[in-house]
């Protein structure tokens, strides 16, 4: 964390895609991890959890296991015990408990013998072996998160930017926040969030049906999608599901809500770990979706680079800008969005920024930074 008001730039490490010295993208990512400071975040002898998204079954925008195995390789360099984790899933799909959830990160090629670590479920066998940990936030007075990570002496976030039909826009906020909550914690962060069907643009396809985790939905008499308020619990899975755009986001307060108690989470997670944690993001095949589905939409703007840096909230910063900076590409959910265009807003209706300014406002970070290049 930063210290609350501070003026000093963070630096932001930035390994673009082109390498003039020829030198592979594996290499560098452990560069730049050098750079920002891992061996001062991790003393000899620490446990140190390597937060990522394993990835649905069928999707492929997750960081690859070749670059785990360097952030691993590093780590233990550094004299670190690492191991790789997330938390259960709120739905009902392939990482719901810590035995489908293993299953699938060892299908999408996590392993022991991929990425020399083993794989530890952060919050147990059904979700609910987490930690309460007093935030005192705006929301939330305290917070529950996965007991693998808050045992952790230290941890290295290693993220997919993406876009989120939720929030707007998916960095390390959102995969420490969200990530790290236990079940119970996700189902009070998506709790604002409700969807709205659109009947004359509904046809009844009925792809909504099947991905709702808790059958809430289901096909009316009229022929369009009915969602059963007494039983939605606001995971967002049917928004991001429809092909036709028939299902909007409605929001019980505000937009701005879920992002709010994502950061609280971020709060409670990164609790007692000032000075020990690192952050790896990857702007490179930006999706307009989670990586939380069976499918993987075309990136929205071409492959950027990779950030490193101790300060979530800088590399938050750092990855929406170099986002918006670049032009959208043509044939995705992208094209025709100019550099400088918000391409997460245009394309979710969400402003994913308050996330940011929210966590600068907690102390857990600046927005100012200073981008040094590595190649």
């Amino acid at each position: 964390m930063s210290e609350q008001g501070s003026t000093t730039p963070a630096k932001v490490y930035f390994a673009p895609m082109r390498s003039p010295m020829k030198r592979s993208m594996v290499a560098r990512v452990g560069g730049l991890l050098g750079r920002a400071g891992l061996a001062d975040a991790i003393a000899d002898g620490d446990l140190v959890a390597v937060k990522l998204h394993f990835g649905e079954q069928g999707n492929t925008g997750f960081v690859s296991p070749v670059y785990l195995r360097e952030v691993v390789r590093r780590i233990r360099d550094a004299g670190g015990k690492p191991f790789l984790t997330d938390a259960n899933t709120l739905y009902r799909g392939e990482r719901a408990n810590a035995v489908e959830h293993l299953a699938c990160a060892i299908h999408n090629g996590f392993s022991f013998a991929t990425v020399d670590a083993p794989l530890i479920i952060a919050d147990g066998l059904d979700g609910r072996d987490a930690v309460e940990v007093p935030v005192n936030g705006k929301h939330f007075e305290s917070v529950r998160i996965g007991s693998a990570v808050m045992h952790a002496d230290a941890m290295v976030v290693v993220t997919h930017v993406k876009g989120h039909e939720a929030t707007g826009f998916g960095g390390a906020l959102k995969n420490v926040g969200m990530g790290l909550g236990c079940r119970s914690a996700k189902q009070r962060m998506h709790s604002d969030f409700k969807p709205e069907v659109t009947p004359e643009t509904c046809t009844a396809c009925a792809r909504c049906v099947r991905w709702c985790p808790v059958k809430a939905i289901t096909i009316g008499p009229d022929r369009y999608a009915v969602v059963d308020y007494d039983v939605c619990y606001g995971c967002g899975e049917c928004v991001a599901a429809c092909p036709y755009g028939a299902i909007a986001t409605q929001w019980k307060t505000d937009a701005t809500s879920i992002q709010e108690k994502i950061v609280e989470h971020v709060a409670g997670a990164l609790d007692g770990k000032d000075g020990k944690a690192v952050y790896l993001s990857f702007v490179t095949a930006v999706t307009p979706d989670c990586d939380c589905f069976s499918f993987s939409d075309a990136p929205i703007v071409p492959d950027i680079g990779v950030l490193a840096s101790t300060d979530i909230v800088a590399i938050e910063q750092a990855a929406f800008d170099l986002v918006t900076q670049a032009q959208g590409l043509t044939g995705s959910r992208g094209e025709g969005l100019s550099a400088g265009a918000d391409k997460f807003i245009a394309i979710t209706g969400v402003d994913g920024t308050h996330a940011i300014t929210y966590a600068e406002e907690m102390g857990l970070g600046t927005t100012s930074y200073e981008l040094v290049r590595v190649d």
